[in-house]
């Protein structure tokens, strides 16, 4: 995490091209406006329509890119996926004869529902019948990428694209499925500080060209309530990132919803844990070429900035506005209970040896607690009104044994 500018230092930028028209634009906003918020300095570097990060032609998800999602390591992911969302349209509808929609906010390049289509439409043929897919895309570029990886399916009339308008203004309403996979952690945040026994908020401003960071009164009044609604007390000097866009999100789902669920996959944890005194910097991360910063004032628009998600403010804001916890889980929970291991060995009894190794190591980075993604990444169910549905994404597992490929240990 960038330092605290208490002593009014100018942080360092050495931007060429895109970078620097993005730095120079931004400096000239905080001339016209006088200093913003962290949360609008991080919306303009990652969505300004020309310069930002997820408005750039280049690719950001997978080798080529800054990050891996899931989704990108192994169709498995998608087919476990595939797997719950089938029995959640069961739970709707025994006689499986309503539709069952799925609605992707931010698919991303698109694997994650060609990986759910293939699954179903070879393996739960009645599901496929049921289904209907709906993407939300504001990146131009995905957004392409999508229709082309998708073709096949919108001519076979199973996808579709919704405009973001409709979404904001509570326009449609769906039954079924709202999804999402490593969303939420992208959203703009506020930056705040424990300073002096008071909160205060981290604004951005400039001096002579350079980009530094100066202490404010909060912006927003939420966030003068947002850690006594959690019983979450900072201490001196710490420092932790408010994600009132998820909040806001969070509502505008709700109304999407008229039946059924809200699947959440993301990295994070629940307050007592996200905003824990080790955590005194924040979780603040930029990806660039799979490497991790904390400088998000480098490379504007050029590297990813995110922050772990507070799924205890999701659910809180979910149980207000009207949807009720399902359950939360490690997503390597989530993907041993819908038998993602029992699909590798299937997968792997005809398969050469080296396709077989590659199938165990790509299924070891999305299930390992302890170096992959297994952990830290988490899986939110929500429902509305459906009373007290059991699903099998979520079932206490109790101690699992791995196989020996994978670890000598077993998973609690």
């Amino acid at each position: 995490m960038v330092r605290i500018q208490t002593d009014m230092d100018a942080i360092e930028t050495d931007i060429p091209n895109r970078s620097e028209a993005l730095k120079e634009w931004i400096l000239s906003q905080i001339e016209e406006k006088g200093p913003v918020p962290f949360s609008q300095f991080m919306e303009w570097c990652l969505y300004h329509p020309q310069y930002g990060y997820y408005r750039s032609g280049g690719s950001t998800i997978g080798k080529e890119g800054d990050y891996y999602t899931s989704s990108c390591v192994n169709p498995l992911f998608g087919g476990m996926v595939a797997k719950q969302l089938s029995q959640m349209a069961d739970i709707l509808d025994e006689e499986g004869k309503e539709r069952f929609d799925i609605v992707e906010m931010g698919g991303g390049r698109g694997f994650l529902c060609k990986d759910i289509l293939d699954r179903a439409k070879k393996k739960l043929p009645q599901f496929f019948r049921r289904l209907q897919y709906t993407l939300l895309e504001t990146n131009p570029h995905f957004l392409k990428e999508q229709r082309e990886r998708l073709r096949s399916y919108e001519e076979e009339g199973k996808v579709s694209w919704m405009n973001p308008e409709i979404f904001e203004k509570g326009e449609a309403s769906f039954t079924g499925c709202i999804l999402s996979n490593e969303l939420v952690d992208a959203f703009p945040v506020h930056s705040v500080v424990l300073a002096n026994g008071k909160l205060r908020e981290f604004y951005v401003t400039q001096d002579h060209g350079q980009l530094r960071e100066v202490m404010g009164e909060p912006s927003d009044p939420r966030l003068i309530s947002y850690f006594d609604s959690m019983d979450i007390a900072l201490q001196e000097g710490q420092r932790a990132e408010i994600n009132l866009k998820a909040l806001d999100w969070i509502e505008n789902v709700e109304r999407l919803l008229k039946k059924g669920f809200v699947l959440t996959i993301d990295y994070g944890y629940l307050a007592k844990e996200l905003y824990a005194p080790p955590r005194r910097d924040g979780t603040l991360l930029c990806y660039f070429r799979h490497q991790t910063s904390t400088n998000p004032y480098e490379r504007l628009g050029e590297q990813d900035i995110t922050s772990h998600v507070n799924f205890t403010a999701l659910i809180k804001q979910g149980e207000k506005v009207g949807l009720q916890l399902t359950g939360l889980v490690s997503q390597y929970r989530f993907l041993l209970a819908l038998g993602i291991l029992q699909e590798v060995e299937f997968l792997n009894r005809d398969a050469s040896e080296f396709d077989a190794l590659r199938t165990r190591l790509s299924l070891m980075h999305l299930i390992e607690p302890e170096v992959g993604m297994g952990e830290v990444f988490k899986v939110l169910i929500q429902h509305k009104g459906i009373e007290k549905p059991v699903l099998d994404g979520l079932r206490d597992l109790g101690k699992i044994p791995w196989p020996t490929p994978y670890s000598n240990h077993s998973v609690s």
